[in-house]
């Protein structure tokens, strides 16, 4: 099992995070900035895609050209901040079919509960992103990509901007098997259950909620 995590080191990357942990960055600015950043992680996610070719025609001659093999992308966002990162990667992949699951924290015993489910009825043969701004406890992140795992995927990949060891090796105590992407790995979790230094709650920030 590979229990792997990448981290999306790019000087772009690195930069707009910064401007998105700063407190004094707006609303405005806060999810413009995540729609950017999950548009360059976007591109390294997909990177290893396989490729077969299609004859098509150019306005000057006939080719054998390359396009994405297989069935569309399926993007499935952890509401409802995972639909910062989700408006980010439909940008570059806009034929992506799009799923969401809704689970919230207990603030008592950190644990996922969900009170919604909706994904594409058939995801055989289809390669998943699951996104969510945070891997925190990585409660959430594992009881979604359970759910998701029944539907009999082809692959699964978890997207996030920022992870806490915790998380990511609780993540992987239930899931070795689903490569961790993301922008940072912090130093750790609060006795709250919130990233350090991290960027504050990912929600609130995006939507302007408190």
């Amino acid at each position: 099992m590979s229990r792997e995590v990448h981290v999306v080191s790019h000087p772009l990357v690195q930069h707009k995070l910064t401007l998105m942990r700063r407190t004094k960055t707006s609303t405005s600015q806060f999810r413009q900035l995540l729609e950017e950043i999950s548009m360059l992680l976007a591109y390294e996610v997909t990177r290893d895609f396989p490729l077969s070719l299609e004859r098509i025609e150019t306005p000057l001659m006939e080719m054998d050209a390359p396009t994405i093999e297989g069935k569309k992308l399926v993007v499935i966002s952890i509401l409802r901040a995972g639909d910062g990162i989700l408006n980010g990667i439909l940008k570059v992949v806009p034929s992506a079919r799009i799923g969401h699951i809704g689970l919230y924290r207990d603030h008592e015993t950190l644990q996922a509960v969900q009170y919604y489910f909706k994904v594409p009825q058939d995801l055989s043969d289809r390669d998943v992103l699951v996104v969510d701004p945070m891997l925190a406890t990585g409660n959430s992140a594992a009881a979604a990509v359970e759910r998701i795992k029944a539907k009999g995927p082809k692959s699964i990949k978890f997207v996030c901007l920022l992870a806490a060891p915790e998380g990511i090796t609780a993540f992987h105590e239930k899931h070795p098997d689903v490569p961790v992407w993301c922008a940072s790995v912090d130093q750790k979790l609060n006795e709250k259950g919130y990233i350090l230094p991290g960027l504050g709650d990912a929600g609130d920030r995006l939507f302007g909620t408190k």
